[in-house]
């Protein structure tokens, strides 16, 4: 006999040659009868002991016996888990693909919103056109304000400036214009030849009724051009109206019309942009290379005349002004100027009502003084508030300019928001419709109002 394993050379079933076939399965231990008992273990084996029992015997109830069936697990109703719902059937590509539009503005339902982001992973076409409506989805928000905020340029200097101090910096009384023609630059850059040509409304105050006058955004820079040439030139830089510059006493109105009557139609109308921004520069170089000695230079506005540093806030405001009607005309939203700037400007609209009202008595459209003063000396006065942003309190002379308005002198009491007093001082609101919280003599109240009407102009 050979081992496990080892063939004895003998032939097996299937003739010479041919490979030896593997025997079927044996028969099953029944088929053979018992298997006989397993030799005993050695005397000192130790495992003597539980040889016997470590193998069971053929015999064995554990061996013979039929595995008995397994319980099934009795569970309680109340206590045992649902059963998982059925997924509904996927809505129809049809019906996905028109839920996009929703889907993009964050408008669906949870179980719409899963379904329509499933079909995108299965679904090219539709997924191209989801990430066209996102896309487009953020053209759709509030509009913001393209314009860069003023007092950049400003904190943009002043860390330069912080590592290396400027040998020519410009005036402060000079920031608020620079800052607001920033602005205007800014909202003219994104305007296009067709905005240009948009009507628009100027409005101002003469006397006792509201006067209007239509151009067109192009117009508004040739105005506003032809009146910071009045700047310019007493400056000694060149007059943006040429040789066409009326001759006599310089004024803005009739300065305007020239500039109106010169241009040239034929002409793009964006051609006023550049010649005007240009000439801001100049400004601002010029007072800058000047220094502070210039501040009281004598600027000409026919019947009177501002010193240059009043002049540069007159005109920040005047640029504000009309930038804010050619952003109502092209329906773009404006900011108004910062605060710091807003003060200055509401502070020398209140430091010409004086000499304001002085003109409408002049000319018989306000109450005569009642109790005149010597120069400096305190007088009747009113006292006016102006709230919110670059707000403060001012207290104006009424019966002379040359007057000192006091607390103790106080008459009357105007209670205005800046927004609105600005606005009344440009002429965009009469004195009538102003929401003034009014106090004290009414002569004095109107008065006022109408005097800061009249300083607006075209």
């Amino acid at each position: 006999m050979n081992g496990p394993g080892e063939w004895d050379g003998r032939e097996l079933p299937g003739g010479p040659g041919e490979r030896p076939r593997i025997p079927g399965p044996r028969a099953a231990a029944e088929d053979r009868g018992p298997l006989p008992d397993p030799p005993a273990a050695p005397a000192g084996d130790p495992a003597g002991d539980t040889g016997a029992a470590a193998i069971p015997r053929q015999d064995s109830p554990r061996v013979n016996s039929p595995r008995e069936p397994e319980a099934e697990p009795v569970t309680d109703p109340a206590t045992a888990p649902a059963p998982l719902p059925t997924p509904a059937p996927a809505p129809p590509h049809r019906v996905l693909k028109s839920l996009l539009g929703a889907w993009a503005l964050a408008a669906c339902s949870p179980e719409e919103t899963a379904a329509v982001e499933a079909h995108l992973t299965d679904c090219a076409s539709c997924a191209d056109e989801a990430l066209r409506l996102r896309d487009a989805v953020g053209l759709l928000h509030p509009a913001d304000s393209l314009d860069l905020d003023p007092l950049l340029r400003s904190r943009v200097l002043e860390g330069c400036l912080g590592r290396r101090p400027a040998r020519i910096p410009v005036p402060e009384w000079a920031v608020p214009y620079d800052a607001e023609t920033a602005k205007l630059d800014a909202l003219l850059r994104d305007m296009g030849e067709a905005e240009w040509r948009a009507p628009v409304r100027l409005r101002w105050f003469e006397g006792e009724r509201p006067v209007e006058r239509r151009t067109t955004v192009a117009g508004v820079m040739g105005h506003l051009m032809a009146v910071d040439g009045l700047v310019a030139t007493a400056l000694g830089l060149p007059d943006p109206l040429g040789t066409a510059a009326p001759p006599g006493a310089p004024n803005p109105l009739i300065r305007t019309e020239t500039f109106w009557r010169a241009a040239d139609t034929a002409q793009s109308p964006l051609a006023t942009h550049g010649p005007w921004r240009e000439q801001s520069y100049s400004l601002i170089r010029q007072v800058s290379f000047a220094g502070g000695k210039v501040s009281e230079l004598a600027v000409p506005y026919g019947d009177f005349q501002l010193a240059l540093r009043d002049a540069f806030l007159d005109r920040a405001f005047e640029c504000w002004v009309h930038a804010g009607d050619i952003a109502e005309a092209v329906d773009y939203p404006y900011e108004p100027p910062a605060a710091g700037h807003l003060h200055r400007m509401v502070d020398l609209a209140a430091r010409l009502l004086p000499s304001a009202l002085a003109d409408r008595r002049r000319a018989g459209l306000a109450a005569p003084p009642q109790r005149l003063v010597e120069a400096g000396a305190p007088g009747r006065t009113l006292h006016l508030e102006v709230e919110g942003n670059g707000g403060g309190h001012w207290y104006i002379a009424l019966d002379s300019p040359a007057a000192l308005g006091t607390p103790d002198h106080t008459v009357a009491h105007i209670a205005l928001d800046s927004d609105e007093f600005c606005q009344l001082a440009a002429g965009h609101i009469s004195p009538e419709e102003a929401a003034a919280g009014q106090y004290g003599e009414r002569d004095a109240i109107r008065d006022v109002l109408f005097a800061t009407a009249s300083l607006s102009r075209l």
